[in-house]
């Protein structure tokens, strides 16, 4: 499901590494991701509100460059 918030997201698992690009254009990477919560956001109907609930203020994160995501 589209998020009015989230443009894409990649999730590196042997890196345990969750790549977040909002449609403000930032990229984060969130670090030390439980592949469990990764799937779970991908699975969620809302996965703005999944980030903001389970990912936001609990993770440690550095900001990439706006143009390290690929294009789906």
């Amino acid at each position: 499901m589209p998020s009015s918030v989230i443009r894409s997201f990649a999730y590196d698992e042997p890196a345990r590494r969750l790549d977040i690009e909002f449609v403000s254009g930032r990229v984060y990477a969130y670090h030390d991701v439980p592949p469990a919560v990764a799937r779970a956001m991908a699975a969620s109907g809302s996965r703005g509100g999944y980030f903001n609930r389970r990912i936001r203020d609990r993770y440690r994160f550095t900001r990439l460059p706006e143009a390290s995501m690929a294009p789906e």
